[in-house]
Order: C-alpha cells, then structure tokens, then sequence
C-alpha cells in the first residue's frame, strides 16, 4: 500500500461524486438494507475503484454508496474483507483509509456475531465496548507503517465514549434492547468447537466474530472515533451446542437489522 494508490483510489471516487462525506459506515453480514436510508445515492462498485479488492463473498454486495442521511454526507460499505476471503490486514483496512481521506469524522461498523454470553439471546444487539483479537496479525504490521501515523497506536479506549452514551440513551429512548460487551475476532470461516467457546468466555468474551478489529486498529491510527455494534445470530452454549446454518444466521441479522437502523439513524441526527 502506498500513498500513490490510496490517492488514485480517493480521486476516482471524488470524480464519481463523492463530496466531503462526513461519517463512513461499515456494514457486516445480513446488514446491507441500511443503503435503501440514503437519498440521493452515488455507487462505486469496488471492482471499478483503482486498487480496491473484490468482495468474494457471496451475500456480501460490494460497493460504496455515498450519499445523505438524516441531513449528513454519509459513505457506506456494503460488503466488507475478510481475512477468511483469502486477504490481508492491508486489504481488509484500504476502505477504511480511503474513507479517511474522502472526510470522514466519524466511522460506525456493525457485524453478526455469536453469543458467548449466555445472558445475550440471537436477535440482541450488543454494543462493542471492547475487543481481544485473535486473528493471528495487526493491519499496522507493515515497513512503512510510520508514513501513514503512529507506529504503536494506543489502543486503551478503542470505541469512543461520548458515541457509545450516545448510542445506549438513544436505545433506551427507543425502547430497544441494547447489550454492552466484549467481542472477540477470529479468523474463521469455520465456526468454533465447544472447546473454543469455553476458551473465548474464560478470556472474556461476550461475543465472537470474523471481522471489525482490523478496521478499529486502523480507525485507532487515523484517530478517527469508532462507535460498533454486533447483531448476535446464534448462541454459543458449548454445552447445547447445535449446528448452525449460515442461511439462518442471515435471516436473524435481517430481521434485527430496522433496529440497527434506527440505532444508526439516530446517532447520525446527534453528531
């Protein structure tokens, strides 16, 4: 990765129609339908970006839609990378530096997960107070880190503060059921073993995923303030445990998703 490219990148995508976005937002599995809150939608499929990667999986859509929302400039992921896809930390995170340099002030992200904590039930949404990485690497592991910010980027309040209050009050006035948590990432694409699951809740996790994590390091570096949130699809009780199916963890993220949007809109309203 280097300057050059993430310049090509963001020029292409001014030259679309891309104009000062001021929040950027990454939206997981099963939680693409917050596009459809756009107006005036300008699209840029990731195939036609200059060194953008292609998105491989198949219910993951692939492009940014720029574009307001509740009377902000908004740019939004639809279909995120995966280290699971076969990329790397730097692959997985271009988007979010490009977003960076398109404007953004703020960043959301959202993801479905699975519940280690046996008090969270599938359809819950849990706010990511905090994470433990467990993908093996960091997407600031790379010679020329330094040209782009700080080398050993402090990582002591990953998720901002100010936005995640914001969030919890919203939900209460909303009447929606917000858990607060600790999310896990791992590589993936296998699901875990009963063993694992015990693993993730002696470390502390309430959830675990495949994603989020690379992006937050990288948001972390560019000091932009990261409010996410994870839609749980299953619950992980090692000593229940049953098989689970892909096609059902995306329709439980579809039927969660209008409160996830309630939760994103408001947020963009205070901001």
């Amino acid at each position: 990765m280097t300057k050059k490219q993430l310049n090509e990148s963001v020029a292409h995508l001014i030259n679309k129609g891309f104009d000062k976005p001021e929040i950027g937002i990454v939206l997981g599995t099963g939680l693409g339908k917050l596009v459809d809150e756009i107006s005036d939608p300008i699209e840029a499929h990731y195939n036609h970006i200059p060194f953008f990667p292609l998105a491989t999986v198949e219910f993951h859509t692939g492009k940014l839609v720029f574009g307001t929302i509740e009377e902000r400039k908004v740019v939004v992921m639809q279909g995120r990378f995966h280290l699971y896809e076969g990329y790397d930390f730097l692959d997985i995170t271009y988007p979010i530096r490009v977003m960076h340099m398109l404007g953004i002030k703020q960043l959301f992200i959202s993801n479905a997960a699975g519940a280690i904590n046996l008090d969270f039930k599938k359809g819950d949404i849990m706010l990511i107070e905090d994470h433990i990485n467990l993908q093996g690497g960091s997407p600031l592991a790379f010679k020329n880190v330094s040209e782009f910010g700080e080398r050993f980027t402090d990582m002591s309040e990953p998720y901002n503060l100010d936005m995640r209050k914001k969030l919890e009050k919203i939900a209460l006035d909303q009447n929606i059921s917000l858990q607060k948590g600790v999310y896990a990432s791992v590589v993936g694409p296998q699901l875990e073993t009963k063993a694992e699951y015990r693993m993730l809740k002696i470390l502390g996790a309430d959830a675990v995923g495949m994603s989020t994590v690379p992006e937050v390091i990288v948001a972390n570096h560019l000091g932009l303030p990261i409010v996410a949130v994870s839609v749980l699809t299953d619950e992980c009780d090692p000593d229940n445990l049953k098989p689970v199916e892909i096609a059902e963890i995306i329709a439980i993220a579809e039927d969660t998703e209008p409160k996830m949007v309630r939760l994103f809109r408001e947020l963009i309203k205070l901001l």
